[in-house]
């Protein structure tokens, strides 16, 4: 097995930093073999394994006042109604695709 000598340093808003090690935690990945895994996924692929395109689903800073209201009475609805999913089963499932 090759020595990893190599370093690699970033620069990101501390917050950011903060909830992705705070997921990566949970998951019990370490930031190094996640980017271990990136880079050879850009070796193998030879191109970056995920797509920097727009969104195709709404985003807040994309509705207005009345479509966001809209959508959260929907929301409130469908968890009234108990159409939702409890929260292991939804991260078990987000887990299962990873």
């Amino acid at each position: 097995m090759a020595t990893k000598t190599a370093n690699v340093t970033a620069r990101v808003q501390p917050e950011i930093k903060q909830k992705a090690e705070e997921i990566l935690n949970r998951l019990g990945v370490p930031v190094s073999v996640l980017i271990d895994s990136l880079y050879r996924q850009i070796i193998m692929t030879n191109s970056i394994p995920y797509s920097f395109s727009i969104p195709t689903l709404p985003t807040r800073d994309t509705m207005t006042a009345e479509q966001f209201n809209s959508m959260m009475a929907e929301g409130l609805k469908q968890a009234k109604a108990e159409q939702g999913m409890d929260l292991e089963d939804a991260f078990g499932k987000i887990r299962e695709n990873l």
